[in-house]
């Protein structure tokens, strides 16, 4: 479950699976729980729990994976096998949540219930399954597109789609969603909101050129006046400031709800946590497994501009632990914890966002600590890029330098106001890899903006991360699993595998 302190049945978990259609579906309570249920995997291992987070940022330039664990020194090299488990129960879990949505797709109309309450239900399973199928087409991009509940489980032919029919429905879940949703609510942190639907159907148009679209739906978030940049960084990736004015749409997690079982899919279970691995399994070496580590060349892009007082730029400390004057981890002197590597002339450098930061290390039975899957400087950075490819770069440069000053940078808007819409794109590119470092967001734009198949930009690539040299055609997408090739004789392998 996506949880929250709320009063409204969000953490009352009923799992509709275990019924028939017939004698569920009946009730305002029972549509309610129906939809309590399509939000629960998001906490799964193949969603925000662990494995979402290995395909995006360790496929990217900004992380690398240090690691004896397959799923992730494969992702690190481009070298995951249909057999894998990262890309096995990404898709098996993501599916589930489709499914789960489906259901209340279907069955939620013909309820006899409270209208209004009626609507957001739907608005939040649409929303959901856009979000599911946003993973989905993103990752591996040929997949079968299921609208409707699956009531005959022998029915296991189904054809992949069109990618552009999968990103079409899911533009039309996120507009149906944001007709459908509250803007906020009293009491029920974590539920799809209107400024989610609106952020994500402005990214659904961005991934697929969309310039005008995108642009009309980034900028009615800005003007909605409902989200503003909070004052410091670091309140974007810690357990203290979750939920903050910057956070569009946040994935919920608790140690305070469940038992210390992960859950991996099937039907939930009452011993389930409801907690993710992230940040044990990116943490600090010492301080958990230490798989997977910032890349220097992220540490160096940081480092290539100071703050107007002539300091690092504070989003560095905020991303990740390094050595700097009075730097501590998880409460130790970092100089003295690292001092073998540091007298060795070594960097040591290790992620900081979405780490705790507190005990002895992250604990192995899970963290608490949410994912935030949308903030409000993304679409304000998103909103610079659709100007952009309007041919507006000085309000491009506008957007930009209204997330640079919440970072303490120098006022360079005039300057980037006259670079030439390509330069542009590429401050652009700039700007995103540092706002955005270790959120999932930078191998996506790798492959958008083309530059697996720009020669200059693959070097470049390959200089920041070793591991785009086992990069071939195709592998920008993560393989169909074996299993659903096993099972299902309408799917075919993707390219490159």
């Amino acid at each position: 479950m996506v949880l929250s302190s709320c009063d409204d049945g969000l953490l009352d978990i009923q799992n509709p699976n275990q019924q028939t259609s017939e004698s569920f579906w009946s009730t305002g309570d029972q549509a309610l729980q129906g939809v309590n249920a399509a939000y629960e995997p998001l906490t799964y291992d193949g969603m925000y729990n662990r494995m979402v987070h290995a395909a995006q940022d360790i496929r990217s330039d900004e992380a690398v994976a240090d690691s004896p664990f397959p799923p992730y020194s494969n992702a690190d090299e481009f070298a995951t096998p249909a057999t894998d488990l990262m890309a096995t129960l990404i898709w098996d879990q993501t599916y589930q949540g489709v499914y789960y949505s489906n259901q209340v797709i279907t069955n939620v109309p013909d309820i006899d219930m409270d209208e209004e309450l009626k609507s957001r239900i739907l608005g939040e399973a649409r929303f959901l399954r856009s979000h599911y199928y946003f993973k989905l087409v993103k990752l591996f991009r040929n997949v079968p597109l299921i609208t409707e509940e699956v009531t005959d489980p022998s029915n296991v032919a189904r054809p992949q789609a069109a990618p552009d029919s999968v990103w079409a429905q899911i533009i039309r879940d996120l507009e149906f969603a944001q007709d459908n949703l509250p803007e906020t609510y009293d009491a029920d942190v974590g539920r799809a909101t209107w400024g989610s639907a609106t952020a994500y159907l402005g990214k659904a148009h961005l991934f697929n050129e969309n310039w005008e679209q995108a642009d009309a739906e980034f900028e009615k978030i800005i003007n909605s006046g409902l989200y503003n940049l909070v004052d410091n960084p670091r309140w974007n990736g810690d357990l203290q400031h979750e939920n903050n004015a910057e956070s569009i749409w946040e994935i919920q997690f608790t140690t305070e709800v469940g038992g210390n079982d992960v859950g991996f899919g099937g039907v939930p279970a009452p011993n389930w946590g409801e907690v993710q691995w992230r940040s044990i399994t990116f943490s600090p070496v010492g301080y958990g497994f230490a798989d997977v580590e910032p890349t220097q060349s992220l540490y160096d892009d940081f480092q290539n501009e100071e703050t107007v007082n002539g300091e690092d730029d504070p989003r560095l400390g905020a991303t990740m632990f390094y050595n700097q004057p009075g730097e501590t981890i998880y409460g130790d002197n970092f100089q003295e914890v690292y001092a073998d590597q540091i007298n060795a002339g070594q960097n040591p450098i290790f992620w900081r966002k979405y780490q705790s930061d507190t005990g002895s290390g992250e604990p192995d039975t899970g963290s608490g600590l949410n994912i935030r899957a949308m903030r409000y400087a993304d679409v304000l950075l998103m909103y610079a890029e659709t100007r952009n490819e309007i041919g507006d770069q000085v309000t491009a440069a506008q957007y930009i330098q209204q997330v640079r000053d919440r970072a303490n940078l120098p006022d360079r808007e005039s300057e980037f106001a006259a670079l030439s819409q390509e330069e542009m794109r590429d401050r652009i590119a700039q700007e995103r890899k540092l706002e955005l470092a270790g959120e999932g967001k930078r191998f996506d734009d790798i492959r958008r903006w083309g530059w697996l198949d720009d020669p200059d930009k693959m070097q470049q690539l390959i200089e920041n991360d070793p591991g785009f040299e086992g990069y071939i055609d195709g592998r920008e997408y993560l393989p169909i699993p074996q299993g659903e090739l096993d099972t299902n004789p309408a799917a075919e392998q993707n390219p490159g595998y």
